[in-house]
């Protein structure tokens, strides 16, 4: 079968199941209102207005990961991944065009998010977001879409290869939510190279860590590619 049914095949699936749709959702939602909550608490000598304004993505990026897990996990219930591989014996056409199905959604949505949450945050923040360029507002609202992209994918990719949504989101939730910022105030510069915090690097105004902002976003593009060449690996060497 050729790519282009394969891929449409897979879109169908994503746009058909709820849960996922509300995923999409609420990654905007969650991002929009954490960025208003954070603005209006916006005091402090190293108060960055550029991040504050995309502060939310810290807990939108929780609804993009689980995008990514259920549009994966769904293909581990009731045999349905038996059925896939079936009309699509070419497991690696298979899953290129599941990640393509999950990634293009989640940009746009990515980006939608970032967008808005530059509108909600800097109304917020009134007169403290008058010192930001419109350059860093778009690097911001344009790295905020591709960072939650990645997330997302960075999230099929494992999914795929321990094959159990919960087992996935009991692996990146906690660690997004509080591993990270543990490892990050006690490890110096290895925190710099986690995929959260190398990603947000790039909705910061400056960044005085070891990565720039697009160097950030490509450490964590690094993540994801790997998690999904081993989720590729699992589903083209182990059975259905």
């Amino acid at each position: 079968m050729a790519f282009a049914p394969v891929l449409h095949s897979e879109w169908i699936k994503i746009r058909t199941l709820r849960s996922m749709i509300w995923a999409l959702a609420a990654v905007v939602l969650a991002t929009a209102a954490f960025s208003a909550l954070a603005g209006l608490d916006s005091d402090g000598t190293d108060f960055d207005p550029l991040f504050a304004a995309f502060f939310g993505v810290n807990f939108g990026q929780v609804a993009a990961v689980a995008f990514g897990t259920t549009a994966v996990s769904s293909e581990f219930q009731g045999g349905a991944l038996r059925l896939s591989l079936a009309a699509v014996p070419h497991r690696g056409r298979w899953f290129t065009a599941k990640a393509v199905a999950i990634g293009v959604p989640a940009l746009a949505v990515g980006l939608l998010t970032g967008f808005v949450s530059l509108a909600v945050g800097s109304a917020v923040l009134g007169d403290k977001a008058s010192g930001l360029s419109a350059a860093e507002c778009l690097r911001g609202a344009v790295g905020c879409g591709v960072y939650l992209a990645l997330m997302a994918l960075l999230a099929a990719g494992l999914t795929a290869l321990l094959r159990s949504g919960l087992a996935t989101l009991s692996i990146l939730v906690p660690f997004l939510l509080i591993v990270s910022f543990v490892v990050g105030g006690v490890s110096g510069g290895i925190a710099d190279f986690l995929p959260d915090k190398a990603g947000q690097v790039i909705l910061h105004q400056t960044s005085d860590g070891a990565l720039g902002p697009w160097s950030g976003l490509a450490v964590t593009a690094v993540w994801t590619a790997a998690a999904l060449a081993a989720g590729a690996w699992s589903v083209r060497r182990r059975d259905a």
